[in-house]
């Protein structure tokens, strides 16, 4: 075997183990998941939660305070006057490239109509409000 072909063979090996290490270890490196309180939640925050639970849950965590798979919006960057709640909409709708964490992009999540992105807004927005996030 070349040594060049040695040296590329070793470079894809390291990032695979580091690829493997990466899916197998805890959270992102200086990232915890977010504890939430939960409140008492209005009808409307509760529909959402239902349909957050069954759509974002997975990438947003448990009440979202985040995963390895993507960032907790129970989060400051979240708030309204930095994320309005049309940023939600166009999120759920188009998807979002990856630029305040380190999760990748996140992808449009077919079948959630904007009602339906209304009241997970509802949800995060009362979840926000509870956790000090105004």
């Amino acid at each position: 075997m070349e040594k060049n072909s040695f040296i590329w063979l070793a470079a894809a090996v390291a990032i695979g183990l580091g690829i493997i290490y990466f899916m197998r270890s805890g959270p992102l490196p200086g990232y915890e998941p977010v504890n939430v309180t939960v409140p008492e939640l209005t009808a409307e925050a509760q529909a959402g939660r239902t349909i957050f639970e069954a759509n974002c849950k997975k990438c947003h965590g448990k009440n979202a305070g985040g995963s390895r798979k993507g960032p907790p919006l129970v989060h400051k960057i979240y708030e309204p006057s930095h994320h309005g709640d049309i940023a939600f909409q166009m999120a759920v709708k188009n998807g979002v490239l990856s630029h305040h964490w380190p999760f990748g992009k996140m992808p449009p999540v077919p079948g959630v109509s904007e009602e339906q992105v209304t009241s997970i807004i509802s949800y995060v927005r009362e979840l926000q409000r509870a956790n000090g996030i105004r």
